[in-house]
């Protein structure tokens, strides 16, 4: 048989089959990596491993690793429920969205130092629900210059109570040392335990206490920035 006779013969084996990647498939893997090994387990080569693909895949869909961090943000903040807002009065909103917001990030509390202090350019899902926040203040008679302060105050406090969440129930507990702290052992012992989720029914009260708290004042100032202009 001649050379140019010669059948072909086909490939059995082609090139492996590339992995399709996606914004949403990075979203998820990142997410997957930080709740297994903290923030500090999310790495451009890390993501890359856990998607199974070359490091340079990665950057067909984000620059750098802020890129993935924007995208985490967005798709933790479009969980928070900002429904409340133009349906119902400003304090029942504020309340909805709240406690909203920190079931969201008591999921996810490794983020939250990071999201914290992450600036929002680029991140159009947490620009929504910013813009949800700021109509639903401005139409409750909000001035404007006290709205984005009144949110950072609110969200503080949020981000602060969902780390509370997963506290362990005996972290005021004295131990050995209750008498000679006997009145702070004694308010321990006393927290009232009403209205509280089965999982963390202290951490709900204080909650609810703070936040009460929260948009009273908030009111307050609200009313004097009207009454007096400053």
């Amino acid at each position: 048989m001649t050379a140019e006779a010669a059948p072909r013969k086909h490939r059995t084996a082609g090139r492996p089959v590339q992995k399709i990647l996606s914004k949403e498939a990075i979203t998820v893997a990142a997410l997957k990596l930080i709740a297994s090994g903290g923030y500090d387990a999310l790495t451009m080569s890390g993501l890359a491993r856990h998607l199974g693909v070359a490091p340079s895949a990665l950057y067909n869909h984000v620059a750098s690793k802020h890129d993935v961090l924007l995208l985490v943000q967005d798709h933790i903040m479009a969980n928070v429920d900002v429904s409340g807002f133009g349906a119902l009065p400003w304090d029942e909103a504020v309340r909805r969205w709240a406690w909203s917001y920190r079931e969201v990030f008591s999921q996810h509390t490794p983020l939250i130092p990071v999201i914290a202090v992450l600036p929002v350019t680029g991140a159009p899902r947490t620009l929504a629900m910013y813009e949800e926040l700021t109509s639903g203040f401005l139409a409750a008679g909000w001035p404007e210059p006290l709205v984005v302060p009144a949110i950072v105050a609110l969200e503080s406090f949020i981000f602060g109570s969902a780390f509370d969440v997963t506290a362990p129930e005996d972290i005021f507990e004295s131990g050995e040392l209750a008498k000679a702290n006997p009145k702070f052992s004694a308010a321990v012992r006393a927290r009232q335990r009403n209205g509280g989720s089965a999982a963390s029914p202290t951490a709900d009260a204080a909650f609810r206490l703070g936040l009460e708290g929260l948009i009273s004042g908030l009111e307050e100032q609200r009313r004097s920035w009207a009454a007096h202009g400053a």
